[in-house]
């Protein structure tokens, strides 16, 4: 596994990029997050813009190192897990909303949720790598995954969301740890009478890390379907959802206004998974597939906001 890591990327670079990962995360939440509080919108927009210009700068260097080709493919791969990483936000708001959690404490729950899909993301991106390298028969598999979850996105209705507080996984973690409803968001646990006991903001957390996990089996294979290099899947993947906490405060009270993003998401998703299933006979230039993901998304926006308009 290491030999095929050093033989997509040298070491400098894997090095390099989480040495700059953590420390931007250091900063964030050591220097100027330290204080528990609600992200102005001022605040958020320069972080998402630090993000995204991190990403871009990152983006320039592979095409500087790598060649344009592994440039172009990374953009591409950065475009579409953040653009579906996006339908994240929907249920960050529902799940907050659900369980009550203050705006200043939400940050870091994300914070932390964000960490632990750090390593979820990893293992996922090296094991689907693996299996597409070494049995090619799973990228059917994997495009018909893609294109049954775009058309079940396209025709759910929307709205049509469950009540997170009640689900199974919620009630079952109530029921076996110890738990104390009263414990707030402030610590993931509390002590009394000498025991320790789990707080909403552990089970808020656990929910963030679940819902990740779910997304990233729709996402990963979209990105795996652009390119197969672990390098340019794991790093585009991550600078795409580091960004999406800043991105959440960012847009949090605007969600409701991007009525059909999810039938861009789902345009995208499905023509992912077509282009995966076929790429055996018909070859589609990257440069083409960015340029489609990218007007889909333009699309779908425009659309929303002049329907909030009329």
């Amino acid at each position: 596994m290491i030999a095929s890591l050093l033989q997509s990327a040298p070491g400098w670079a894997w090095f390099g990029f989480h040495l700059l990962i953590f420390a931007m995360l250091a900063v964030d939440l050591g220097v100027f997050n330290r204080k528990a509080h609600a992200p102005s919108f001022k605040e958020a927009a320069v972080w998402s813009a630090v993000w995204i210009t991190l990403a871009l700068i990152f983006n320039g260097v592979v095409f500087w190192a790598m060649g344009s080709q592994k440039g172009v493919e990374w953009f591409t791969g950065y475009l579409l897990e953040k653009s579906l990483s996006v339908d994240n936000l929907f249920v960050f708001v529902l799940l907050f909303t659900a369980f009550q959690v203050e705006m200043r404490h939400q940050h870091r729950i994300l914070y932390w949720g964000i960490l632990g899909a750090l390593v979820m993301r990893a293992v996922m991106i090296l094991a689907g790598t693996a299996l597409l390298n070494r049995f090619e028969w799973m990228v059917w598999i994997f495009g018909g995954f893609l294109v049954y979850t775009g058309v079940k996105m396209f025709f759910a209705k929307e709205g049509a969301q469950n009540d997170p507080t009640q689900s199974s996984m919620v009630k079952v973690f109530r029921r076996v740890l110890p738990f104390d409803p009263e414990g707030g968001h402030a610590r993931l646990m509390v002590k009394k009478g000498g025991k320790h006991f789990f707080t909403p903001m552990f089970l808020v957390l656990l929910m963030v890390e679940v819902t990740d996990l779910l997304f990233a089996v729709d996402s990963i294979p979209a990105v795996l379907a652009v390119t197969r290099d672990p390098f340019t899947v794991y790093t585009s993947n991550i600078f795409a959802i580091l960004g999406l906490r800043s991105l959440y405060f960012l847009l949090a009270r605007m969600m409701d206004r991007f009525h059909y993003l999810k039938v861009g998401l789902a345009v995208i998703l499905t023509y992912v998974g077509i282009k995966m299933c076929i790429v055996e006979w018909v070859h589609i230039p990257i440069a083409l597939s960015l340029s489609i993901i990218a007007l889909v998304l333009i699309v779908s926006v425009v659309a929303s906001l002049r329907r909030v308009q009329r």
